[in-house]
């Protein structure tokens, strides 16, 4: 009863996401996808939600100003809605970050590029990687050296994406001189680059997954069995030859 005595609950606000889902389904840019979606979210807060934009907006009349306002601000600021429920308020169910919440992480998505550009263009990247490579004599060393080098990568670089494009670039050569399949190197890159990031409280997806869930990441860590098992996983196979594609080359037609 808070809920719909608050809010106007319709079946017709699922049509945003369902909108954006179609447009993620049909492979639409990404940006064009959170635009809509963002855009259509706010034309719907203005048709079914005016109390509440009027609450945030700080306004006693609905007009374009108030709308504008009301809108602006859920989208930017910290909002808070009382329910009048005292478990729902107590709880802060009613509640939203905006891009305002966002911005500690975003700081540090920022930092760990700069970070990640400044050690490429000085050459201390590709110092490690030489470094690296000199020792994986085998194909299970390959594996191993690049799994490390990713989670080394998510400690140091704090951001999953420079844990993923920076190995991938580094080992890809090096993969192809195996004679190994590029989605051999796509698949460690995910088991040790993408899922291991949550599990550095300073890198972004742990800062992220700390934020959006309020546990710190010291608390989860011990309960990501996935994330601690996969790049173990990625090794077993790695050394029984499990799964491992070779590189197919096409014979020239005489």
């Amino acid at each position: 009863d808070s809920i719909q005595n608050t809010f106007h609950v319709t079946p017709l606000l699922f049509i945003v996401p369902i909108v954006v889902i179609v447009m993620i389904v049909r492979k639409a840019k990404p940006l064009t996808a959170l635009f809509v979606g963002t855009i259509l979210a706010g034309v719907f807060a203005v048709i079914f939600q005016p109390e509440i934009l009027m609450k945030v907006a700080g306004s006693d009349t609905m007009n374009f100003s108030s709308a504008y306002k009301g809108v602006m601000n859920a989208m930017t600021n910290s909002v808070y809605i009382p329910s009048g429920n005292e478990i729902l308020d107590e709880n802060k169910l009613f509640s939203a970050g905006g891009m305002e919440g966002m911005l500690s992480t975003i700081w540090l998505i920022l930092c760990a590029m700069f970070f990640g550009g400044i050690m490429q263009e000085i050459g201390a990247l590709q110092k490690i990687s030489d470094t690296l490579l000199s020792v994986a004599k085998s194909t299970f060393g390959l594996f191993a050296s690049t799994t490390a080098t990713c989670i080394f990568f998510n400690g140091t670089a704090s951001d999953q994406y420079l844990a993923i494009v920076v190995p991938g670039k580094m080992y890809q050569k090096a993969f192809q001189d195996k004679g190994l399949a590029p989605e051999n190197l796509s698949r460690t890159l995910e088991d040790s680059g993408t899922v291991t990031s949550i599990l550095f409280p300073w890198n972004t997806g742990g800062a992220y997954q700390s934020k959006t869930l309020g546990v710190a990441t010291g608390e989860y860590v011990w309960f990501a069995f996935f994330n601690l098992i996969s790049p173990i996983m990625t090794l077993i196979f790695a050394y029984f030859n499990i799964k491992i594609r070779k590189l197919v080359t096409k014979k020239s037609e005489v």
